[in-house]
């Protein structure tokens, strides 16, 4: 194959206006990514007096997807049109599982916020319509920018089926489980002889009176997940040592943090790492 350079366009710009871009997705719904759906009606009536764009139905998961489109930037009567139609769809199928799907060529980070807020309450999947002239050549890319919303898992909640090392040995790689030795090694020196837990999702770390650390060692070379509890009186120091190590993090609740490392930005800020996991230690020894 040869390479050949793509130029990005706004179709609201060009002569392809909204009702080819419908043409184009009727002929081959699987282009929007959501698998082999089929099209129960286009321009789809509604109650309140409005038309959606499409309505599809997969029949295998029993899921319809109330999906509006929008050439150019999506705005407030894109959202609200999109939430509309879904209501009504979803009284008038019951039984059904129900997606609202917005599709637009620009999804700004305004409006990509409000989407993910209202994303936890209703179920809405937002896609980024990419279109690419190749040549004399159209190309038409849609990437999902927003998924469902799946609420963060407690790790003390997920299944406590113990395993042995060996497992996560073959589970990850052996960078990474290097570095999980090395993080029980820091907790050692201010705790000796930590509780060491092999489940089947996680590796769990503790005092003998309570949890803290949940590892999770990936096949990625030197690189884990891990997920600490803190104590919420130690919450703010925490951010503080996230600030300073400058690794992103996800506060899953008051005291737990979520966060991404790997093995060069541990061994970096080994320090700031061992005063994070003191926190943890004092808290609960």
């Amino acid at each position: 194959m040869d390479y050949c350079k793509a130029e990005k366009i706004f179709l609201r710009n060009t002569q392809y206006d909204e009702k080819w871009l419908q043409d184009r997705i009727e002929e081959d719904p699987t282009i929007l990514g959501l698998g082999d759906l089929n099209i129960i009606q286009r321009e789809r009536k509604q109650s309140s007096g409005g038309r959606i764009d499409f309505l599809f139905h997969d029949p295998e998961n029993a899921i319809m997807y109330e999906t509006e489109i929008m050439l150019g930037s999506t705005d407030e009567s894109h959202i609200i049109r999109t939430i509309e139609y879904w209501d009504i769809e979803r009284r008038r199928f019951p039984s059904k599982d129900h997606k609202a799907v917005i599709i637009a060529e620009d999804i700004t980070s305004r409006f990509f916020n409000v989407i993910s807020l209202m994303n936890r309450a209703i179920p809405i999947i937002a896609i980024q319509l990419n279109a690419l002239k190749v040549s004399n050549n159209i190309v038409l890319n849609f990437t999902k920018v927003l998924d469902l919303y799946e609420p963060p898992e407690d790790e003390e909640d997920l299944g406590a089926e113990t395993f042995d090392r060996s497992y996560w040995e073959h589970r990850s790689s052996k960078k990474s489980m290097t570095m999980m030795d090395e993080i029980i090694k820091l907790i050692s020196e201010k705790y000796p002889n930590p509780k060491i837990t092999y489940n089947k999702h996680h590796i769990a770390i503790g005092t003998q009176r309570q949890n803290f650390l949940w590892g999770h060692p990936r096949k990625t070379e030197g690189y884990c997940h891990l997920n600490i509890r803190t104590g919420s009186e130690n919450a703010d120091k925490a951010k503080a040592l996230f600030d300073n190590i400058q690794i992103s993090f996800n506060q899953r609740r008051e005291d737990v943090f979520a966060f991404p490392i790997y093995m060069k930005e541990f061994s970096d800020n080994k320090d700031k790492i061992s005063e994070l996991l003191f926190l943890s230690i004092e808290r609960f020894s």
